[in-house]
């Protein structure tokens, strides 16, 4: 007989000023779908995703531990996705972000990533993220929020940047 792991369960809100981060839903899949193949949001990232792929994320994010919808409170528009797991650089947190264009320049993506990273520092000694260095906007959403520059290295044919927080 296998022992079968208890599902994750899914993380609390998490509610800012503007904004609640929760879980994933089936309804936000269309806008989640944009972030992954809007040129303009994957610049930085590799490019557009390609569509078996899609279709895979879209099977397995829904409710998924460590994606969090952002959406805006007054009006339910989901603007972007955070998202927070173990990164596998020695037991770091790692917070990733994506915010849809039309959303960009009011302080969202900073308010929901600074509010993540407060709640990632509750229960991890330390959060990291990873942008292109070529990304000026990104690398000072993450000085805005308190990471530093950790170090910098070339992956995926791009100098990147590692920000680290600790508590």
């Amino acid at each position: 007989m296998s022992h079968v792991p208890a599902p994750t369960p899914p993380a609390r809100p998490l509610v800012t000023e503007r904004l609640v981060l929760r879980p994933v839903r089936s309804g936000d899949v269309p806008a989640v779908t944009r972030l992954w193949t809007d040129p303009e949001v994957r610049r930085h990232l590799g490019g557009p995703v390609i569509d078996s792929v899609i279709r895979i994320r879209q099977r397995r994010i829904v409710g998924a531990a460590g994606f969090h919808a952002v959406v805006r409170a007054e009006d339910g528009v989901v603007l972007g996705l955070v998202t927070v797991e173990a990164a596998g650089r020695g037991g770091e947190t790692e917070v990733s972000y994506q915010f849809l264009p039309e959303h960009w320049g009011r302080g969202y993506a900073r308010e929901a990533v600074g509010a993540a990273v407060a709640r990632a520092l509750e229960a991890a000694p330390s959060v990291v993220a990873v942008t292109q260095e070529a990304n000026h906007r990104s690398r000072r959403l993450l000085e805005a929020v308190g990471l530093e520059h950790a170090e910098s290295f070339v992956e995926w044919d791009a100098h990147q940047v590692l920000y680290r927080r600790s508590r």
